[in-house]
């Protein structure tokens, strides 16, 4: 089968494969205009060493992993919920919140996700002055020079996190065009062996048609 055979084929038929990617498009579209959207603001706390020798930059790295353990808890979910007179209980809370360290960066992130965008950037902001308040507090038992400061990266923003409807609307067109081209294929297999052009003749045949008979004029 040469090029022009597929050609052919998109010009009979591309009609399923657009109309098929138009309504899996529509339906992935109203599909995320029916969620509720949620947002996500996002808080980090950068960790700085008094000092940049090799030993207390690890020191410091492992006890990133720890500050997440410290900050993730009943006790400092019940502080954020106290400061900011929040509705509801620490576990609730914490279902909205994830943290997560990166060694490389020496951050602690939060993460804090609900359908209210201003009050999730206010939880997210809350939490990391709290774990800044917390390394405050340590420093003041340790040495100048072992101290570890935590900084607060400016206040936490809060953007649409679901639905994402541009993705949804493209992997439904993409979806489409992979159905449209299975109903195509399905298509073209049923008529594989019925002849009804001069192209299929010569697909059967692997010949090339010299001449044909044309059909007779009804008005003659």
């Amino acid at each position: 089968m040469n090029l022009s055979y597929y050609v052919r084929i998109l010009i009979r038929r591309g009609w399923i494969l657009a109309l098929a990617m138009l309504v899996t498009a529509a339906a992935a579209f109203g599909f995320s205009k029916l969620q509720t959207p949620t947002y996500r603001a996002t808080q980090v706390v950068l960790f700085q060493p008094a000092r940049s020798d090799y030993g207390l930059t690890e020191t410091l790295r492992t006890l990133l992993a720890s500050n997440v353990v410290w900050i993730n808890s009943d006790a400092r979910a019940q502080d954020v919920i106290d400061r900011l007179q929040l509705d509801m209980v620490p576990g609730e809370l914490r279902s909205h919140a994830v943290f997560s360290s990166d060694p490389t960066k020496l951050i602690v992130q939060i993460d804090v996700t609900m359908e209210d965008g201003p009050l999730a950037a206010q939880i997210a902001t809350e939490y990391g002055t709290v774990l800044q308040e917390y390394r405050t507090e340590e420093n003041r038992d340790a040495q100048r020079e072992d101290r570890i400061d935590a900084i607060r990266i400016d206040s936490a923003t809060y953007s649409q996190f679901s639905p994402k409807t541009k993705i949804n609307v493209i992997a439904g067109a993409v979806l489409g065009l992979l159905l449209g081209g299975v109903v195509v294929f399905a298509l073209e297999y049923l008529d594989s062996n019925i002849v009804r052009r001069r192209e299929d003749i010569e697909r059967f045949l692997d010949l090339p048609v010299l001449a044909a008979v044309p059909a007779e004029d009804s008005r003659s």
